[in-house]
């Protein structure tokens, strides 16, 4: 086991295992937000898989995770808006964790892949996480809530 796979495995455990409890668990409001923080954590995870394993595979699934993963929150956000506005989710501190967890993984799997096609790719899927991220996180915190026609 080398370090890259032993760091996956951490995000793993810590991470998507309190993601599981929040979703399995709790208000409404809790589990709207454990559900976006468990595809903000499972990004990293994979690009640490993918250079720990040498898999370019592992990018790609991450590349299509950070890119569905926002969506599916924002459909959430969308569905239970009425729900959401009485008790909105206040996951601040957590969500901007993942965003700098997913962003330092990103640059260290960077800098250990070097410059190529697979430089820009990484790049690509660190903007879509961490800007998914946090787009989907205000959109569950109801901040969206002014471009709404009722």
């Amino acid at each position: 086991m080398n370090g890259w796979i032993l760091a996956a495995a951490v995000v793993l455990a810590a991470g998507l295992g309190a993601t599981l409890w929040g979703v399995v668990t709790g208000p409404l409001r809790r589990r709207a937000a454990a559900q976006n923080l468990s595809t903000a954590l499972a990004c990293p995870a994979l690009l640490l898989l993918a250079q720990g394993y040498a898999r370019p595979a592992y990018v790609d699934l991450a590349l299509v995770l950070a890119v569905l993963g926002p969506v599916g929150t924002l459909v959430f956000a969308r569905l239970l808006a009425d729900e959401l506005a009485d008790d909105p989710p206040h996951a601040r501190t957590a969500t901007f964790t993942a965003a700098a967890l997913g962003a330092a993984v990103v640059v260290a799997v960077s800098v250990a892949t070097g410059p190529g096609r697979a430089l820009v790719k990484l790049l690509v899927v660190g903007a879509l996480l961490v800007g998914g991220n946090l787009v989907a996180s205000r959109a569950l915190a109801g901040g969206m809530q002014e471009g709404r026609r009722d």
